[in-house]
């Protein structure tokens, strides 16, 4: 009897352990730690989203969120990191436009395709970018700007965050659809290049909201054009309110997961960080950081990256034509 006994005990932990229940892997999702890998530096606008929006999810799904920084190579080290976690869902990656706008400049350089490597789930913010000059320049409007850049090639100069960064092609759109050559120069950071145009090494910069508030109210910069109308500056235009067909872009953040992760890990994940991003709490916090709340679900975003990539591809090479 006791062997009979043994053999149905036996049996039951083969059953319910060659059927995964009672482990781990049974249990609904999230049944641990989601880790948010941010490829900003703490404290960086990027960062304290996400670490708003983390927080907002944790409540919303009853789970630690863990945010975890993993800066360096424009997002790329951090990116490649989730690229390669696993495909279990508790694993986000939070990353700004660079995801795009690198791997369209400098595919070769990029360990992964963020069109196949990563699945979009939503975005949560943008943020406006402008075209700023000093307040005693000669230029009061963007069409003095854009007239000035036509017939003196050469005579302009605009900080950016570098080459393959989303202010490089705000000058690079502007040339293209108006005519106006503005030169681009490189620098490590925005406060960098806000300090050179403070100081007259370049006549544009194309800085966020929070870098270009403090010294609008000091009286030092004049603002000719925004990405996207903000109410805070609502007599700033846009280039397709001045006529133009396309806008400089503003720089967005989303959140990814690698490939591979279940549908039924995205159909919990997807409406709780909808949720998450469009709770009133939540925009007004953004707003408190010079960003604005911004969801597009996953097949928004999925297009409005391949439109983007087509743009760079466009404009760059169009100006490898130019130089030619």
């Amino acid at each position: 009897m006791k062997s009979v006994t043994a053999m149905v005990a036996g049996f039951t932990v083969l059953f319910f352990s060659a059927f995964g229940v009672g482990s781990s892997h049974a249990q609904p999702y999230p049944s641990q730690n989601i880790q948010i890998v941010i490829t900003l530096s703490p404290g960086d606008t990027g960062d304290l989203s996400a670490r708003a929006v983390g927080s907002e999810l944790a409540k919303i799904l009853k789970i630690p969120v863990v945010p975890v920084n993993r800066t360096g190579a424009s997002g790329a080290i951090g990116a490649d990191s989730v690229v390669k976690a696993r495909k279990d869902g508790y694993t986000l990656l939070y990353i700004n436009s660079n995801l795009t706008y690198v791997y369209a400049a400098s595919p070769e350089a990029t360990p992964y395709n963020p069109f196949t490597d990563l699945d979009p789930v939503c975005t949560a913010v943008s943020v406006p970018l402008f075209i700023a000059v000093q307040s005693e320049s000669p230029w009061q409007t963007m069409q003095e700007l854009i007239a000035y850049g036509r017939q003196n090639p050469g005579k302009l100069r605009g900080g950016s965050t570098g080459v393959g960064s989303v202010g490089h092609f705000g000058y690079e759109v502007i040339g293209a659809e108006t005519g106006a050559q503005i030169d681009m120069i490189p620098f490590k950071g925005a406060g960098p290049g806000m300090a050179a145009l403070l100081g007259g090494h370049v006549e544009v910069a194309i800085p966020s909201p929070t870098l270009v508030m403090p010294h609008m109210k000091a009286g030092k910069l004049r603002l000719l054009l925004v990405s996207k109308q903000n109410p805070d500056y609502p007599k700033v235009p846009t280039l397709r309110e001045l006529g133009y067909k396309r806008d400089i872009s503003s720089v967005w953040f989303g959140f990814f997961l690698p490939v591979g992760v279940p549908d039924s890990v995205k159909q919990v994940l997807a409406p709780a960080l909808e949720k998450a991003i469009k709770s009133p709490g939540l925009v007004a916090t953004f707003q408190g950081l010079g960003t604005v709340a911004d969801y597009r679900s996953a097949a928004e975003f999925k297009t409005m990256m391949s439109d983007e990539y087509a743009m760079v591809k466009k404009i760059l090479a169009s100006s490898a034509a130019k130089q030619k």
